[in-house]
């Protein structure tokens, strides 16, 4: 992550917080970012460097209209800063940041083929019983695990997949020859 985007979201986090409206910014910041991300064309308009910068703020000013008050001012400043084009990586830290503050544990579960959401749903009960903090799981499939499961937090990985028992064992037989 770039400095810049972490500068940029821990500023609004700050603004947010400081303003006790955090919970709305960070809804409203979530929804414009999902539209942009979803958007073919509003990302190329944001990100292409041949459109003018009166052009994009006055588009963001179109679809920021009704928007929260700090959020508009927000947006119009990374877009006359020239970090428009950032605002998803901007979203994704700001999000971490969020997080951190809220205590979340963060994970990626990637299992060999795709589990249902109860299935990741109860993974998650039991690590928050276990962590006593709240816990967000991303899903992932690798079908090179063969079975089992790979959970990772942050520099932690517990693997429990079948292709790391199988790596374990390997380095067991070559060390012991």
């Amino acid at each position: 992550m770039a400095v810049a985007h972490r500068i940029y979201a821990q500023s609004l986090f700050d603004a947010a917080k400081g303003q006790d409206r955090l919970q709305a910014v960070r809804e409203e910041f979530g929804d414009f970012a999902e539209a942009v991300r979803s958007s073919d064309e509003l990302r190329a308009l944001l990100r292409s460097p041949e459109i003018e910068a009166r052009v994009k703020r006055d588009a963001l000013d179109a679809v920021l209209s009704e928007g929260d008050e700090l959020v508009r001012n927000f947006v119009r400043l990374i877009a006359e800063k020239n970090r428009i084009g950032e605002l998803e990586e901007i979203h994704e830290e700001f999000e971490r940041i969020c997080a951190a503050e809220e205590r979340v544990l963060q994970l990626t579960l990637t299992t060999a083929v795709e589990i249902s959401v109860a299935d990741a749903d109860e993974i998650a009960r039991r690590i928050e019983e276990a962590s006593g903090r709240p816990v967000s799981i991303a899903r992932e499939t690798d079908p090179s695990l063969i079975g089992g499961l790979v959970l990772q937090a942050d520099s932690q990985r517990v693997d429990a997949s079948v292709r790391g028992r199988l790596n374990q064992l390997r380095q067991e037989l070559v060390t012991k020859t």
